[in-house]
């Protein structure tokens, strides 16, 4: 029987940071849940897969949504190693090995009577698209449940609030000459790095929050020019700003918008995720930790943003929680064996906390 460590290979092992590799993998993990029992239903969202499947019992349910996509990594990042206690790999981290141990709990809870346990896996949360969002159709079809927690990296501390997202890509313009004389031209190269350069001092990039000392601005891509020997005339650059919560995305987008000789687009929002800390299903999972011996977990906010919102718009209490490790998107990124271990244990007792509490109200009537 396939323990979370064995699961988590098998999904690293596949790329899936296009859709051929995501199909594959939806097809092992179709297999692998059909195989413990489970019946699938299984949506397309935008072209891309989504799985969802539950356990049968009564009471609260509880949502473990996951996705399965990764971004771009380099061939030899798709061959999961071990290094002592790290299990290194694209998408150890971000977020296959959660997403392994949440499914081995949801099979180590499948007769559990008292609370009912959903298993969600979509395929675009890396995307950045502003279409239509698997986990957003999914909560809009009902499927939300009471609480729901998505596996993104914690560090196995519970993640109540994370930032928002501002995506721009913005188009900027100078004036075409020889490259012999640039003083003839305005280069619009060096004018798209100066205007990141005043993004990144403007008056919301140094306020805080309480979780957040600042809110992070990163020129994540830049294309300009067409010759070697012209000035470039338009160049763009694609901005991902990260927000605190209380921070207007409007006013930064308008303040942006009005610079000279710029066009702005949006590219990708996405709200801040905010959940009340001492909501009781919160206070269930922290407990949770404490009795599988996590001795110092506590309330975080993430840099990262959260597909927890999707969740949260509707109502719908919801966290980011998942096991140790670090190096997301970078090239060593990992997870702790350990960790992942701890991480299954403490969703069943979560799981198993809640149906106790539920019997006798103290969820269900929160």
């Amino acid at each position: 029987m396939m323990d979370e460590r064995d699961l988590a290979e098998r999904l690293m092992a596949y790329d899936t940071s296009h859709p051929s590799g995501i199909t594959t993998a939806v097809s092992f993990l179709k297999g692998w849940l059909e195989s413990n029992a489970f019946q699938i239903e299984e949506l397309e969202v935008a072209g891309l897969p989504v799985l969802v499947t539950s356990t049968a019992g009564d009471g609260p349910t509880l949502t473990f949504h996951g996705h399965i996509d990764v971004v771009p990594g380099k061939p030899g990042q798709f061959k999961p190693r071990v290094d002592g206690d790290a299990l290194i790999g694209r998408g150890a981290y971000d977020m296959k090995a959660a997403l392994a141990a949440m499914m081995c709990a949801l099979r180590d809870l499948r007769d559990e009577s008292g609370v009912t346990v959903r298993f969600v896996c979509v395929a675009d949360e890396e995307s950045e698209s502003m279409g239509v969002r698997g986990t957003d159709v999914i909560v809009e079809r009902g499927y939300g449940g009471d609480f729901a927690i998505t596996g993104e990296p914690t560090n196995l501390h519970v993640g109540i609030e994370a930032k928002g997202v501002l995506a721009l890509r913005l188009t900027v313009t100078g004036t075409a000459a020889h490259g012999s004389t640039p003083w003839l031209g305005d280069n619009a190269v060096l004018k798209a790095h100066d205007i990141f350069r005043r993004i990144e001092a403007l008056e919301f990039a140094r306020q805080s929050s309480k979780f957040f000392d600042r809110p992070s601005i990163n020129l994540g891509r830049i294309q300009g020019g067409d010759a070697i020997n012209k000035v470039p005339d338009t160049c763009v650059m694609d901005v991902d700003i990260r927000y605190v919560p209380g921070q207007s995305p409007d006013e930064i987008a308008e303040t942006i918008a009005a610079f000279e000789d710029v066009a702005m687009e949006i590219v990708f929002e996405r709200e801040p995720a905010h959940v009340a800390g001492d909501n009781p299903f919160v206070t269930a999972l922290s407990e949770s930790l404490a009795e599988v011996g996590v001795a110092d977990a506590r309330q975080v906010g993430r840099d990262g943003s959260s597909e927890a919102t999707a969740f949260l718009a509707h109502g719908i209490p919801a966290v980011e929680f998942g096991p140790v490790g670090d190096g997301h998107h970078g090239p060593n990124e990992y997870v702790s064996l350990a960790s992942l271990a701890d991480y299954r244990r403490t969703l069943v007792a979560f799981a198993r906390r809640v149906a106790a509490q539920g019997s006798q109200s103290h969820i269900r009537l929160a």
